[in-house]
C-alpha cells in the first residue's frame, strides 16, 4: 500500500471566474502562489518520498514551490492533467448551459458515459489517474508520494480509491492546495 498525498494546484484567475480550464494552460494567481507556499510551509516536516506533477503550470508552480522547500525532484506525468473538456474549456458553467443546453443536461445525467466534442468522460480520466496511480504504487511502495494534480482528475480517484459512485465525483473536488491523503492499493486497478 502507498499513501498518497493528492494536492490540487492553487488558485487560478479562472477558478474565482468559475471558468473551465480543462487542458488549458493557466497559471497560478497571487493567491495561489500564496497558497502554494503556504502548503509548502505546512508540509516541510513531513518525509515524502516523491513527488509527481501534471505539466500543466498550475499544478507545476505549486508542485515546485513544495519541492524546493523539500529538497526533492519533481516527476511529471501527462496522465496527471486535467480532465479534457473540448469546446467548453475557456467558457463558465453558465455559459455551457445557455450555448449548449442540450449536451449540458447530458453530461450532468451521465458524466462517466457522456462528453462533448474533443471532451473526455468521467470514465476516460479515471482510467488514466488510476493507470498514474497504481505505477506510482509499483514504483514506491510502502512509501509517501505527494501528487500534485487538479480538481476533477484528484476528485476520480478519490472515488475511486473510497468506492463511490463515479457519476458523483464532482462532489470530491478537492479545495486548492489542501491534502487529501489516501491509501492506494493496486486492486483499484479493475475498477
Amino acid at each position: 500500500m502507498t499513501e498518497l498525498w493528492l494536492v490540487r494546484h492553487g488558485q487560478t484567475d479562472w477558478n474565482t471566474e468559475f471558468r473551465i480550464q480543462g487542458s488549458i494552460d493557466k497559471p497560478l494567481n497571487a493567491t495561489g502562489i500564496e497558497q502554494a507556499h503556504a502548503l509548502a510551509q505546512k508540509l516541510k516536516d513531513t518525509h515524502f518520498d516523491a513527488i509527481y506533477s501534471s505539466p500543466a503550470r498550475r499544478a507545476h508552480q505549486t508542485a515546485s514551490t513544495i519541492a524546493q522547500l523539500l529538497g526533492l525532484p519533481i516527476r511529471t506525468d501527462d496522465r496527471l492533467k486535467e480532465i479534457s473538456l473540448g469546446l467548453w474549456e475557456g467558457l463558465t458553467w453558465q455559459q455551457v448551459q445557455d450555448r449548449y443546453p442540450e449536451m449540458f443536461a447530458k453530461r450532468k445525467s451521465d458524466p462517466v458515459h457522456f462528453a462533448p466534442e474533443g471532451a473526455e468522460t468521467y470514465g476516460d480520466l479515471a482510467r488514466r489517474m488510476v493507470q498514474a496511480a497504481n505505477e506510482i504504487a509499483l514504483s514506491h511502495p510502502g512509501e509517501r508520494v505527494l501528487v500534485v494534480s487538479h480538481g476533477m482528475s484528484l476528485a476520480t480517484l478519490l472515488s475511486k480509491a473510497r468506492g463511490t459512485n463515479l457519476a458523483d465525483a464532482y462532489d470530491l473536488v478537492p479545495q486548492n492546495a489542501t491534502p487529501v491523503v489516501i491509501e492506494w492499493e493496486m486492486e483499484h486497478r479493475h475498477n
